[in-house]
């Protein structure tokens, strides 16, 4: 019962969704990423995305304007990476917030012998856990050009990797997944990125492990053969998580 109130809530959403199938076809083509998915992949991409708006607000931050080709292009690339997964992999949280540049975030870190330090950076990103993501438009709306970074789906990421606790480089495993074969894996080449650049591969990813795999997922759907030049078998754990191939011709 519940799943057929849940399948009629979601139509009844997407039969009322202001945007046509040809109003999202327009925004796709501005996003370079999407150009390998299927006409099928990119009809259920639509729909995620139509949910995704639903579910999600996207408020503006200091007088940004929000505009429907702001929303439109966060909710296609944000909806990417659960493509083949689902909606409730995003689940938990309910807002994102939009500065039209880089913003000043204020941190407070303890170092090793227990001393608080506060200061503040810059950012053009990032993920609360149980809340929002912040995004800076002026990064995000460059996002998708096939040039290995994207912000927008860095931050996503996190959410997915926040999906059993804090940020660790360790998401929730897809039943079929080693969940050991991942660790092995992630944990090697992060050592072996600490220490090693490789081409196309952002250093921030060198940070922790998360970071990592948020800039490991950014190269996996915007430049995947960096990837696999850099660490085949970290591509091969992000297809079966993803449950997609990048690399792989259309149909």
């Amino acid at each position: 019962m519940f799943d057929i109130i849940k399948d009629w809530r979601e139509q009844r959403i997407l039969d009322n969704s202001k945007f046509t199938h040809e109003d999202w076809a327009r925004a796709a083509e501005c996003i370079m990423i999407l150009d390998r998915l299927t006409e099928d992949e990119l009809s259920r991409l639509f729909d995620l995305a139509t949910l995704f708006l639903d579910d999600k607000s996207i408020v503006g931050a200091q007088g940004f304007e929000i505009t429907n080709a702001v929303r439109q292009s966060i909710a296609l690339q944000a909806c990417l990476p659960i493509l083949n997964l689902s909606l409730e992999w995003y689940s938990g949280w309910s807002s994102i917030i939009i500065y039209q540049g880089s913003y000043k975030s204020e941190s407070t870190t303890v170092d090793e012998f227990g001393i608080v330090h506060e200061g503040s950076q810059h950012r053009s990103g990032e993920a609360w856990q149980r809340g929002p993501v912040i995004l800076s438009w002026k990064d995000a709306k460059h996002s998708g050009e096939r040039d290995g970074h994207n912000v927008v789906i860095h931050e996503f990421v996190h959410k997915l990797d926040m999906m059993n606790g804090r940020a660790n480089g360790f998401p929730p495993m897809q039943p079929d997944m080693d969940p050991a074969r991942w660790t092995q894996i992630m944990s090697r080449d992060f050592e072996d990125f600490q220490t090693h650049r490789k081409s196309g591969l952002d250093r921030y990813g060198a940070t922790n492990p998360a970071e990592f795999f948020a800039v490991l997922s950014e190269v996996f759907f915007e430049t995947p053969q960096k990837l696999v030049d850099a660490y085949p078998d970290i591509y091969d754990i992000m297809v079966k998580f993803f449950k997609q191939s990048p690399l792989q011709p259309k149909a």
